[in-house]
């Protein structure tokens, strides 16, 4: 059994669990960031973090492994964190990291020596469920990602990305139990790392200052800041006016079309790259005088010019229906889903014409809501949320749900 070590009160309580049920338990711990430009503090947070893992795995009597990941980070994380930043889009580092390292390098590396289990400090829960043959009849049990008992620290939206066939060798042992609970019992047993407080920021890296982090790789480019004016009250026959060059779209979504010409409501200020800002965003705008406050509401590339509103209930924060891409199905063929000509290759398109209905989030700690997934062409599909949604952004995750369990999940277009 390998346990990632990090350094915190998580893995470190994961690790004792599986001890005491008998596991013969050795601990890993990643290198993948050592550098410290652009973070909050001038320090190393490797290093302290391994200096943790070292006295948890001492404390404990297992063996340590150090693994260095530093260069696959570099290419695989840190690259998509910036590419998709200068793109415009907000991505999601952690989920990248859990896909790329955690559940690829990490998982690799412990069987290909010899290791059954991968195990680590997730909140999330591997269940067992009915498997179906093409006559919709459970024929025997598969493994199945769930949410954790504590649902507010629940991880399964950061690792939606494991494969179905991975499922059987993890284990999350602290997944059944709540926050307050894994830090009672790491003082009861006195871990050496029991008082550490929560980590946060950028997975690896510590907390940055984004702005400083993002100029390492991206140059800023100052543009305008340009205020669209608030929709008006509904008139007497209870539409509501639209601004000037404003026009409606489907399902009665207000959309701006292209700054070629013209501008908006008016400019009243300037940015800082867009890249530094994501829908619905209301700190860091820096935009003075009256009228404020101000949030993001769009961000127009070709123009270099970002839109803002000053009403924080402004409809054209609300999104009806997204598209989702690069998606991974934990749940294998069942009667939601069907294969296409039936190779195994092939992608999963969903039963009927009319979609299945799920629950998602598309962001961590997120309010779970009602939405329906129709498959679009290989590997794209249309969510439709049974509500607007409110400031859902493009590069981010969302992650699908059937019940408690973890159906899969995809990207944001």
């Amino acid at each position: 059994m390998l346990i990632a070590l990090s350094g915190g009160i998580d893995s470190a309580v994961s690790a004792y669990l599986l001890i005491k049920q008998g596991f013969q338990v050795e601990g890993a711990f990643m290198k993948n960031w050592t550098s410290q430009e652009g973070l909050l503090k001038n320090e190393c947070p490797w290093l302290e973090d391994r200096r943790d893992a070292l006295r948890v795995a001492g404390f404990l009597g297992i063996k340590l492994h150090t693994l260095d990941f530093e260069k696959q980070y570099q290419n695989t994380v840190m690259k998509y964190f910036f590419t998709e930043y200068k793109a415009g889009r907000t991505p999601n580092p952690d989920v990248m990291c859990n896909k790329e390292i955690k559940f690829k390098l990490l998982y690799n590396w412990a069987r290909q020596h010899k290791f059954d289990y991968l195990a680590t400090g997730h909140y999330a829960q591997v269940c067992s469920a009915p498997i179906y043959r093409q006559s919709e009849e459970p024929i025997n049990g598969h493994a199945t990602l769930v949410r954790s008992k504590d649902e507010f620290k629940d991880q399964t939206y950061f690792i939606y990305n494991i494969k179905t066939e991975q499922l059987p060798h993890l284990l999350f042992p602290i997944g059944g139990m709540k926050k307050t609970e894994v830090r009672n019992l790491a003082r009861k047993i006195k871990l050496p790392n029991a008082e550490r407080k929560e980590s946060m920021g950028l997975c690896f890296v510590g907390k940055i200052r984004l702005k400083d982090f993002l100029q390492q790789k991206i140059k800023a480019k100052t543009g305008n800041v340009v205020f669209l004016p608030p929709l008006t009250p509904p008139s007497k026959g209870g539409e509501s006016a639209v601004p000037p060059l404003l026009t409606k779209g489907g399902e009665g979504k207000v959309v701006v079309p292209p700054l070629t010409k013209g501008r908006v409501g008016g400019v009243i200020g300037h940015h800082q790259g867009l890249h530094n800002y994501t829908i619905g965003q209301r700190q860091g705008i820096q935009v003075g005088g009256q009228g404020g406050p101000y949030f993001v509401l769009g961000k127009d590339l070709k123009t270099n010019t970002l839109l803002v509103t000053n009403d924080p209930k402004d409809p054209r924060l609300l999104v009806k229906e997204v598209q989702l891409h690069s998606v991974n199905w934990l749940t294998p063929p069942n009667p939601l889903f069907r294969k296409e000509g039936g190779r195994d290759s092939s992608p999963l398109k969903i039963r009927g014409d009319k979609g299945v209905i799920l629950i998602g989030r598309y962001r961590h700690q997120g309010e779970l809501v009602p939405l329906t997934i129709k498959f679009i062409k290989k590997d794209l599909y249309k969510i439709i949320f049974k509500k607007p949604q409110k400031a859902v952004v493009s590069g981010q995750s969302l992650v699908l749900y059937k019940g408690q369990e973890c159906v899969g999940g995809g990207v944001i277009a």
